[in-house]
C-alpha cells in the first residue's frame, strides 16, 4: 500500500531506492523532471500536488511485490528484519569492513549506512534464489555474451576492433578488443622485454557513486556474504598507459584496491549476463562505467584492472596407451566461489596482477605468472592472498619457492613465458595478457606430473593432447569458456604451433579484427 496520510519527499526517495533507480532512471520512469526528483532528496518533508501523488501512487501499484516488500521496510511499515546475525558476520570479516568504509566514503554515506544496508540486505537475500540466478546464467555462452557486447558497443573504433579466431570452419568470437600491433607479440616475461613501470603508488581520484551504484554495491557484499564468497581486499594495478608491440610490453601502471573494483566495473559481468538470460537492453551501470568503446580505450581516465593469464604446455614422453610425445595442454573449470568468470572454462594459471610488496618490481607481468605457477599449479597456501595476509618479504625468493619451481628455475630454458596478445576485455574494461607457458623438458612431468594440481578456484582440471585435433577443436568450440580464456587459448595454440615441433599436430589457427 501507498503511505498513509499521502507522498512526502523522504517516501518518494524510499520508492525510488525500492526500485534501484538513479534519479534521472526514477524520473524518467515517472515521466516528470529530474529537477522534481533532486528536489524531493532536499526537502523530505516537502509534500507533492495531487496529481503528482497520484504519479506516485501508479508507480508503486506497478512495482513488483519484492520491490514494494522493500519500500515497506524503508519507510517503517514492513517487518522487523533480525540482522543479529549479519551484524555479527560483518563485524568479524576485515575485508567486507574495508568495502563497508570504502562505500559509505564514495557514496558520501554517514559511517555506518553501508553497514546497516547490508546487514538488512543480507538479512532478507533467498540463498536459492541466488542458486537459481547462477544456474540462469551458466546458460549464457560466451557467444552470447560476445554478441551482446558487440550489438552494445559496435565491433570497431580506429585500428581497434573484436578479436575473432578461426579454426577451419569453426570462427570463435570474443569481447576482446584488440589491434594488430597487440597480437602474436613473442615477448618474453622478463626484462628487458616485460618494462611496465608504476610512477607513483598513490591511489586514483575519489570516485562517487550514484544511488543505484551504491545499491548495486550493497547488493554483492550482501550476496558475497550470502555465498561465502571470498572477497579479499589488497592492492591490485591500474592500467594508465600502455606501448605495447612485437617484443616489448610497456607502459604504466597506477594503484588501486580490489574492493574499489569489486563494487564498480566487477559488476557489469553480473548485470550484462543478467540481461541477455531475460532478453533485456537496461544496463545502467554499464552506461555509467564503461558507456562506448572511446571509454574502454581511454585507460588513463577510468579504472582499468586485470590480469595474466596462460596457457600451460607441458612436454611428455611418448606413451603405448596415449601415443607419440606431445604437450599436455590444462584447462580448468572457473568454481562458482570465485568473483569473476564463474563456471566458466580458462587457462591456468589465471590472476589478477597485482604487487607482493614491491611495488615497482611486481609490476613486470612476469611476477604475477610466476606467482600464479606457484599458488594454481603447484599448491602453494602462503602465496594466496585471499587465505590470510602476506607476511614473507619476498615471497618468490629462491629459497621460499616449492620443489617444482625451484626445479625450473634451476637451470636456463627449462621454463619459458611469453605474452601472445594482449586486449581491454568489454565484459568489465579489464586488460588481459595472453600467455604461453612451455615446459619443454620431459623429465618435469616424470618428476614433478603427480603434484601438479589446481586450487579452490578450479571446479575441475582437464588436460588435452597437442597431438589430439579433434578434442582440442571440440574444446575450442565449447561454449562455456570465459572469453579472455578463449583469446588466450587460441593466441597461445597459434604460438605453439611455431615452437613445437612435431609436438603439436593441431588444425592452423587464424586471427582477424573486426571491420
Amino acid at each position: 500500500m501507498s503511505p498513509a496520510g499521502g507522498w512526502t519527499g523522504r517516501t518518494a526517495v524510499a520508492l525510488q531506492s525500492a526500485l534501484r533507480l538513479s534519479q534521472e532512471r526514477f524520473a524518467e520512469h515517472l515521466g516528470i523532471s529530474a529537477r522534481t526528483v533532486a528536489s524531493w532528496h532536499k526537502k523530505p518533508d516537502l509534500r507533492p500536488q495531487s496529481e503528482m501523488q497520484q504519479v506516485l501512487d501508479t508507480a508503486h501499484e506497478r512495482a513488483s511485490e519484492a520491490e514494494r516488500a522493500r519500500f515497506a521496510e524503508l519507510i517503517g511499515e514492513g517487518p522487523a528484519v533480525d540482522t543479529t546475525d549479519a551484524d555479527g558476520r560483518l563485524a568479524a570479516d576485515p575485508h567486507i569492513g574495508a568495502a563497508l568504509e570504502w562505500l559509505d566514503r564514495h557514496a558520501h554515506w554517514t559511517p555506518g549506512t553501508a553497514r546497516r544496508a547490508v546487514a538488512e540486505r543480507v538479512a532478507s537475500v533467498d540463498v536459492q534464489d541466488l542458486h537459481d540466478r547462477g544456474t540462469r546464467r551458466g546458460w549464457v555462452s560466451q557467444r552470447d555474451v560476445a554478441e551482446a557486447l558487440a550489438t552494445y558497443y559496435g565491433s570497431r573504433l580506429d585500428d581497434h576492433g573484436l578479436y575473432t579466431a578461426r579454426c577451419g570452419e569453426l570462427a570463435m568470437n570474443t569481447s576482446v578488443l584488440t589491434c594488430a600491433d597487440w597480437l602474436d607479440l613473442d615477448c618474453e616475461l622478463r626484462p628487458p622485454h616485460d618494462r611496465f613501470r608504476v610512477p607513483s603508488a598513490q591511489p586514483e581520484a575519489d570516485l562517487d557513486l550514484d544511488d543505484h551504484a551504491a545499491g548495486r554495491a550493497v547488493q554483492r557484499l550482501a550476496e558475497t556474504l550470502s555465498m561465502n564468497t571470498r572477497l579479499t581486499d589488497s592492492p591490485i594495478y591500474r592500467l594508465t598507459s600502455t606501448d605495447i608491440r612485437e617484443h616489448q610490453l610497456g607502459g604504466t601502471f597506477g594503484m588501486s584496491q580490489f574492493v574499489h573494483y569489486a563494487l564498480t566495473v566487477d559488476l557489469l559481468e553480473g548485470e550484462l549476463v543478467d540481461a541477455v538470460a531475460t532478453g533485456s537492453t537496461a544496463m545502467p551501470l554499464r552506461d555509467r562505467y564503461l558507456p562506448d568503446l572511446r571509454s574502454v580505450l581511454d585507460v588513463g581516465d577510468r579504472l582499468c584492472a586485470g590480469g595474466v593469464l596462460a596457457l600451460t604446455a607441458i612436454a611428455r614422453p611418448a606413451d603405448p596407451y596415449r601415443g607419440e610425445a606431445d604437450y599436455l595442454l590444462l584447462v580448468l573449470e572457473r568454481s562458482g566461489h570465485v568473483l569473476n568468470a564463474a563456471r566458466r572454462l580458462a587457462v591456468i594459471p589465471k590472476g589478477f596482477h597485482q604487487p607482493f610488496t614491491d611495488i615497482r618490481r611486481d609490476a613486470q607481468v612476469g611476477m604475477t605468472l610466476r606467482r600464479e605457477m606457484e599458488e594454481e599449479l603447484f599448491g602453494r597456501p602462503d602465496i594466496d592472498n585471499t587465505l590470510g595476509d602476506m607476511l614473507a618479504a619476498d615471497p618468490l625468493h629462491p629459497t621460499k619457492l616449492t620443489e617444482p619451481m625451484s626445479w625450473l628455475m634451476a637451470e636456463a630454458g627449462r621454463l619459458r613465458m611469453e605474452c601472445t596478445g594482449f586486449g581491454l576485455n568489454l565484459v568489465s574494461g579489464n586488460y588481459e595478457f595472453a600467455s604461453l607457458i612451455v615446459i619443454d623438458d620431459e623429465e618435469f612431468w616424470a618428476r614433478y606430473g603427480g603434484v601438479v594440481e589446481a586450487n579452490w578456484e578450479s571446479a575441475t582440471l582437464r588436460q588435452y593432447s597437442t597431438t589430439d585435433a579433434e578434442l582440442v577443436t571440440e574444446l575450442l568450440g565449447d561454449v562455456a569458456w570465459s572469453n579472455e580464456g578463449l583469446f588466450a587459448m587460441t593466441q597461445g595454440l597459434r604460438r605453439l604451433a611455431e615452437i613445437g615441433g612435431e609436438r603439436v599436430k593441431l588444425p592452423e589457427i587464424e586471427w582477424e579484427i573486426s571491420q
